[in-house]
């Protein structure tokens, strides 16, 4: 019981890092919130959330073939070592920019809110991966079992820690507007770091085996 908290709290802590930075889904949830009200912003967010949750099914399920089929854990580990740098160099490049970045507004209607979230969410590629990562470092550290609760656990972290911060987007999103470049910068700048920490631990593993 204890490790499926760990694993929330590390999974949701994940999922609500990775969506902070303003981007193609928060602007999109903030801005059907202003023009279609905040209920019609939520349904989005859920849309989003739930199209999270099914790339997390599909992650963990594509970390689990491959932890249990060994002649291949270790272009796994490798695999996933490209992904942190990868990651790693994405957001501090994305910390390092001053340029206000310019989202596509995309129109919403009240009627298919939910719909228009998991097909903007599904176009996110980097979800995936990004949750296999994820799956390697948590089954090293025995927080993920790929157990039935364990699977079950993950997926609704990450889509909680999603949904949670499309959330703020959605209801507090003339506060936060004036305070965007600065958020965005730090948020990106922690990004980096915890992906260097993983690419790090990554890299221990393959080194000890």
């Amino acid at each position: 019981m204890e490790h499926l908290l760990i694993l929330f709290f590390a999974t949701f802590s994940a999922a609500f890092m990775a969506t902070v930075p303003p981007g193609l889904l928060n602007m999109n949830a903030a801005k059907t919130s202003v023009e279609k009200g905040k209920l019609n912003g939520i349904i989005f967010s859920l849309g989003v959330s739930s199209m999270i949750m099914l790339q997390a099914v599909i992650a963990v399920y594509i970390s689990k073939y491959l932890h249990r089929n060994p002649d291949v854990v270790e272009v796994l580990l490798k695999i996933a070592v490209l992904v942190f740098a990868f990651f790693a160099i994405y957001f501090f490049i994305a910390a390092r920019s001053n340029k206000k970045k310019k989202v596509k507004a995309v129109d919403i209607s009240k009627r298919n809110s939910f719909f228009k979230g998991m097909l903007l969410a599904a176009l996110n590629l980097l979800t995936i991966p990004y949750y296999s990562g994820l799956n390697i470092m948590w089954n090293a550290t025995g927080w993920i079992k790929f157990e039935v609760w364990d699977i079950v656990v993950f997926v609704l972290a990450a889509g909680c820690g999603t949904f949670s911060v499309l959330y703020m987007y959605t209801i507090y999103f003339n506060k936060l507007e004036n305070k965007t470049k600065r958020f965005s910068k730090n948020s990106n700048y922690i990004l980096s770091a915890l992906m260097v920490v993983l690419l790090m631990i990554t890299i221990y593993r393959i080194l000890n085996r």
